[in-house]
């Protein structure tokens, strides 16, 4: 799917935020559909079966939480969550319901608009792929080799399946217990203070500067995002700071 033309639902009960998106969106070339409440974008989503979801957490019929329950079920869309700044609880369990990202209210178009680009450019199964490259890292999935400017870097098992997890998932915010269940399994609450101490391990590795990363970003209260736009992250990373 390109790009351009992609279909997006709205889902927000305040008038005036639905026709700003509506409009800035459209002006970008997307085709843009609205519901103001839970059950309507139920039904919308069945109906005109968009590419991407755009979905407020406080809706006037069910919560904005319902509605993410029930669309992962039966779609993997991306759906990024708007909320209000005081709602930090909640974005973490639309994050773990299977929200891909969060924008805080009151956000900026452009903020919207670069989340979006994210979305859709890894709306397709990173996980098939055989490589990835981002830079100066290179990662051979298969071989599980990584290097950093042609030089291999040496990973403990761990390391290496936590970094295939975020990249895997690269530029969806995953919360820590996300993280810990996909690289621990059924031993994730014995590992869940030693989660920071692998991504501190992990940045030593790969990142130029470990104290200013610019692959693997702390989400604070949250979790972390895997990053391959070095662009977007010098743009938005102190919007994530101050918003979250």
């Amino acid at each position: 799917m390109s790009r351009g033309g992609a279909r997006i639902l709205v889902v927000d009960d305040e008038r005036e935020i639905v026709r700003i998106l509506q409009r800035s969106l459209a002006a970008h070339g997307y085709r843009v559909f609205t519901a103001g409440s839970g059950h309507e974008a139920i039904e919308a989503m069945a109906q005109h079966r968009p590419d991407l979801l755009l979905l407020d957490l406080r809706l006037p019929d069910m919560s904005g939480l319902e509605v993410c329950r029930r669309v992962r079920a039966e779609s993997n869309v991306p759906i990024i969550v708007l909320s209000v700044k005081d709602t930090e609880r909640d974005k973490v369990i639309a994050l773990d319901l299977g929200a891909d990202d969060y924008v805080s209210k009151p956000f900026g178009i452009d903020e919207v608009l670069a989340r979006i680009r994210v979305a859709l450019r890894h709306v397709a199964n990173a996980a098939t792929e055989p490589d990835f490259r981002a830079g100066p890292l290179y990662v051979d999935f298969a071989l599980r080799r990584v290097t950093v400017n042609g030089q291999e870097v040496s990973l403990t098992p761990t390391e290496f399946d936590l970094l295939k997890v975020l990249i895997t998932q690269r530029g969806k915010i995953l919360t820590r217990q996300m993280l810990l269940d996909q690289v621990w399994g059924s031993s994730a609450h014995a590992k869940a203070h030693s989660l920071h101490v692998y991504v501190g391990q992990l940045r030593r590795k790969i990142e130029a500067v470990p104290e200013r990363p610019r692959f693997i970003l702390t989400i604070p209260g949250v979790g972390y995002r895997f990053n391959e736009d070095g662009e977007l992250h010098e743009r938005t990373i102190s919007e994530i700071m101050t918003t979250s």
